[in-house]
């Protein structure tokens, strides 16, 4: 206990009197930096020195139990050394972390967000959360680079004490799949032939489907209401007949014109050519997906596009529908009634999705078969559109709902009997011809 007691004592770092300054002249300033400094590199040195203490006297009561020790008055040698070495990290360390870097390319960053789809860069707040990410990814790659160079230029030297000093999160690790650790061109090499020998979409005939496919869809839609506005007001009963005639007359454009053209490639020699007999069912299921894949797009597409229109901070494109205020029976409501709207509304999705659902595959189409393309709207599609409309319609109905309480709260008091009670009191007072007027 009493070697423990004088190690504190010869490792206590000394303590500075505060310093005393009346005025603030430029050399008091220097001054006082200088005691702040002091007095936050002891509190470093007194934290590193009781841990150096804690490790030896763990240590040393190790030793004791096995058997006794003389007397020690300072601390060992070894423990000296580690206590240096941290202290020449630390002090380097702060040093390295000063160096100024090179910053990220604005070229970086541009690139970056040109990889981001347009319809994810629109709308409120988006250049706000741009701009923070843009940050963010600012911070990240600095700290990267502070941390590399660091690492390149200082060894950190392996004593467990200063990981307990240093909090810091591990840095970046690479992207999984990428290992240049050995050649890799023989593995390329194989890997390409399997995949023209097993993968179809490289055939020649699939580029040409896919040169049919972005040409007829490229700037098609099945139902198109952008300028419905423009129109002026529609009723519920010539929204659901449009959207119907449209749907269609688009399907049976699209028979006669992309899948024409499509039966007259496959109908050639040539379609098939490098394909052998055992990989013709293989690669008309090829052809099946990927023509599904092309009219899914579209069905996708169209959808999307009708519910844009409902957005509630873009009311450019927002449909206008007419709708009467009526009095039947002692009530008086909306016709046609708020849940007929959102029907109608709701239904041109579905009509979307039930269009072009009977178009049959290459193989039956040539071999005369049943079978069908799989061109189902997909259902988190359809889910999302639904609830997304209904969504707008609430919020695009409320002026609709205080326009109707507006009439209830200003003339409702001439159908609920009031009015009447109030003639009939008037009458029965027997009141003198001018007041009749």
């Amino acid at each position: 206990t009493s070697n423990k007691r004088t190690l504190r004592t010869l490792f206590r770092p000394p303590s500075l009197p505060p310093p005393v300054i009346s005025e603030t002249s430029p050399s008091q300033k220097k001054l006082l930096a200088y005691h702040r400094g002091k007095e936050q590199q002891d509190v470093l040195n007194q934290l590193i020195t009781d841990r150096a203490l804690e490790v030896y006297n763990i240590n040393m009561d190790e030793t004791d139990k096995r058997d006794a020790a003389p007397p020690i008055k300072e601390l060992p040698s070894t423990v000296r050394h580690y206590f240096f070495i941290i202290l020449n990290y630390l002090f380097m360390k702060k040093r390295v972390q000063r160096n100024p870097m090179i910053p990220i390319q604005q070229q970086w960053l541009r690139s970056m967000l040109a990889l981001v789809p347009q319809s994810l860069m629109e709308g409120r707040d988006r250049a706000l959360l741009t701009e923070e990410l843009l940050k963010e990814v600012v911070r990240d790659y600095e700290k990267s680079m502070q941390r590399c160079v660091l690492r390149r230029v200082l060894v950190k030297p392996d004593i467990k004490e200063l990981d307990k000093l240093e909090e810091e999160a591990p840095l970046p690790l690479l992207p999984l799949g990428l290992d240049f650790s050995s050649t890799w061109r023989n593995s390329y090499i194989k890997a390409k032939q399997q995949i023209i020998s097993t993968l179809h979409i490289l055939h020649p005939t699939m580029k040409a489907l896919l040169d049919f496919g972005y040409t007829a869809f490229f700037n098609f839609l099945l139902v198109d209401f952008s300028s419905s506005r423009l129109k002026g007001p529609i009723d519920c009963k010539s929204l659901k007949t449009d959207a119907s005639l449209s749907c269609s007359k688009a399907e049976e454009e699209i028979m006669g014109t992309w899948y024409q053209r499509v039966v007259g490639l496959f109908s050639q020699s040539e379609a098939l050519d490098g394909v052998k007999l055992d990989q013709l069912e293989s690669f008309y299921n090829c052809v099946a997906v990927l023509m599904s894949n092309q009219l899914k797009g579209l069905l996708q597409r169209t959808t999307e596009a009708f519910v844009k229109l409902f957005d509630p901070e873009d009311r450019s494109c927002l449909p206008l529908f007419k709708m009467d205020l009526t009095y039947d029976e002692n009530k008086m409501e909306f016709y046609p009634s708020l849940q007929d709207l959102e029907e109608t509304i709701l239904f041109v999705v579905d009509c979307i999705g039930q269009t072009l659902q009977h178009v049959q595959t290459m193989r039956a189409c040539l071999t005369g078969g049943t079978a069908t393309l799989d061109a189902e709207l997909p259902a988190h599609i359809a889910q999302w559109a639904k609830s997304t409309l209904k969504k707008s319609i609430r919020d695009n109905l409320e002026d609709p709902k205080e326009h109707f309480k507006g009439y209830v709260e200003s003339y409702g008091w001439l159908v609920d009997g009031t009015a009447e009670e109030r003639i009939n009191r008037f009458i029965a007072e027997q009141p003198s011809f001018d007041e009749y007027t």
